[in-house]
């Protein structure tokens, strides 16, 4: 089969799954987010402590979105994602949404059913990855403790 054939073979589900999306759910990830997407600028991020988990959708290198299921912990105001690698994983190639977002950080977030552009920038402060992983710890009190150098903590910035 051709490759032109494959594409219009291809074309019809891709429309399909961007108007319907296809969310991830728990492990499995998904593709495009659907909600009711937020502008304005969000100064206190507090208001997600309620939430468990969210989802990101990051840009992948052809095209078509991937998103994934993750915790988040506001901390001083400021949103912050985590993302835990086993022992033997390597940053960021052992997990496609770190892969993406380290090579482009535009990235939407989706809490509740609102969809938040963002950016996420890895953070590299050891005082601020320690107090976000506190934070992180207080909400999550249930999940195991973890060392530090296994976690990669992204701060979400306006997209």
């Amino acid at each position: 089969m051709s490759q032109a054939r494959r594409w219009q073979r291809l074309l019809p589900w891709l429309v399909t799954l961007a108007c319907v999306g296809l969310e991830p759910r728990e492990r499995r990830p998904g593709l495009w987010l659907r909600g009711t997407r937020v502008t304005a600028p969000v100064s206190d991020w507090s208001f997600t402590d309620r939430y468990q988990r969210i989802f990101v959708q990051t840009r992948t290198w052809y095209g078509v979105p991937h998103s994934v299921t993750t915790v988040c912990v506001a901390h001083e105001g400021r949103l912050y994602l985590t993302s835990t690698y086993p022992p033997d994983a390597r940053f960021p190639d052992d997990r496609a949404w770190n892969r993406n977002v380290v090579r482009d950080p535009r990235v939407r977030l989706k809490i509740g059913e609102r969809l938040f552009d963002a950016r996420l920038a890895l953070v590299t402060d050891p005082a601020e990855k320690s107090a976000v992983l506190a934070a992180k710890a207080a909400k999550y009190a249930r999940l195991p403790v973890v060392d530090e150098a296994r976690v990669h903590v992204f701060r979400v910035a306006p997209g």
